[in-house]
């Protein structure tokens, strides 16, 4: 395997981060490295239907992985192959008998081998094992969870894993609390709502990824609700991830809130310096790399709260070794790749259009309505939530989010930001929907 190869495989890898597995099943797992040139990066597509949606849907996914690998900017030059290739458009059919993820053997694979267990995860560990191995009634449900980036969705692939090698016959299905409203949603709107309940209710392990998502909407938690009875009752298992406890979420139903609490609750908490030095090591070997000891504490002295910053750090580390022809490892190597969290170790920079979406999606109501001049009740409540919650993330000033806004001036933004304020004091079902919204878009 030559150097491109693997960094496009380290940017295959980030970009299955961004996306979901169908769609990068369909349009990047197949994607061909051709040549790394200066600040170009030529890759190949299989045919000219697939170049023509990767270039508009996926070229800026594609660039920013190739920045998250190599920690500058490429252009991406996406040229396509006619040779065994078929144009092929997606199919939407609803599968009822197959996982909507499978997670590849190999080096990559999110399985119990490959998961690190030290004393902040050890509990969570041994209660998804349990659950993988054994028909464990009281850890129904499980309910796994912790801060962004500790290893929850490793332990969901790891339980799905586990079960396909004991019990290939077993029907299991991972989804997020995200997709399962969008599936939701279209199912309703195109009346396949018996296949969606098909497709959830018959299946013998659920596992749900990013369960917060789904409080504040009335119409899937109905149906989430009705699902979750529907698998309790046939002693199907149920494992649900979220970023924080069911009592933490605020516009989870209380109903729904129960059940979540009737199982068994596990936490994860940020690795110990031990544990990030193992996952270091281990993600070093996994990359066939050098890792010198004083390098890997480095990185565990640095980047203390995120296994993802931390294998983040070692992929970056190996591509510009690849680079420099197999450079040695070193400090001065870790400290260029950890630059930019070390200068702001905060979360990725939240946009404009992340915090209008969900507070789009949380009420209902389009991006395009929200920032449209319409004046329905509903309408202008969102709009002004949506200006509170940008002024709350992100500090702009008045005049900036007043211009997100269709160019509205300085007082329109300080009066719906003041109303916002007030309703919230009387409101505290309003209060909890933008805790919540908040919290979603901090953890995106």
């Amino acid at each position: 395997m030559n150097s491109f190869d693997e960094i496009l495989d380290f940017v295959k890898d980030y970009c299955k981060t961004q996306m979901t597995e169908v769609a990068f099943n369909l349009w990047i797992k197949d994607i061909e490295p051709v040549k790394l040139t200066g600040d170009e990066a030529h890759i190949r597509v299989n045919s000219e239907f697939k170049k023509n949606i990767v270039s508009e849907k996926y070229k800026d996914l594609l660039s920013r992985g190739f920045e998250n690998v190599l920690g500058f900017l490429v252009e991406v030059k996406i040229d396509f192959s006619t040779e065994n290739s078929e144009i092929q458009k997606p199919s939407y059919s609803v599968q009822t008998t197959e996982p909507a993820i499978t997670v590849e053997p190999g080096e990559y694979a999110y399985t119990f081998d490959t998961f690190i267990v030290g004393s902040s995860n050890k509990f969570a560990h041994a209660a998804a094992m349990a659950v993988a191995t054994h028909d464990i009634r009281n850890y129904n449900p499980l309910f796994i969870h912790g801060d962004s980036g500790l290893g929850k969705t490793h332990l969901l692939f790891a339980i799905m894993n586990e079960v396909k090698r004991r019990k290939p016959e077993a029907i299991v299905e991972y989804v997020k609390g995200e997709e399962f409203t969008n599936e939701l949603i279209a199912a309703i709107r195109s009346q396949t709502t018996p296949e969606f309940r098909e497709k959830y209710r018959k299946v013998d392990y659920l596992l749900v990824d990013d369960i917060q998502f789904i409080a504040g909407r009335d119409s899937t938690q109905e149906e989430f609700f009705h699902t979750f009875n529907a698998l309790y009752e046939s002693g199907k298992q149920i494992v649900l991830v979220s970023d924080r406890p069911p009592k933490e979420i605020k516009t989870l139903e209380d109903r729904l809130r129960n059940r979540f609490e009737m199982g068994l609750m596990a936490d994860i908490q940020p690795a110990d310096f031990e544990t990030r030095i193992a996952i270091i090591q281990r993600k070093a070997d996994l990359l066939k790399m050098d890792m010198p000891i004083e390098v890997a504490e480095y990185i565990a002295n640095n980047l203390k709260s995120n296994i993802r910053q931390l294998e983040g750090a070692v992929k970056n580390i190996k591509a510009n070794s690849l680079i420099y022809e197999n450079k040695p490892i070193t400090i001065m190597m870790a400290q260029t790749a950890i630059r930019d969290i070390l200068n702001d170790n905060q979360p990725i920079p939240v946009t404009i259009s992340k915090i209008i979406s969900e507070v789009g999606r949380t009420f209902n109501i389009s991006e395009q309505d929200i920032k449209s001049n319409k004046r329905a009740a509903n309408i202008s409540r969102a709009r002004q939530v949506a200006m509170y919650v940008i002024k709350d993330i992100t500090q702009m000033s008045m005049a900036a989010i007043g211009e997100e806004f269709g160019g509205r001036d300085h007082s329109t933004v300080v009066y719906a930001i003041s109303q916002t304020e007030k309703m919230m004091k009387t409101d505290s079902h309003l209060r909890e929907i933008i805790e919540d919204i908040t919290k979603n878009i901090k953890d995106m």
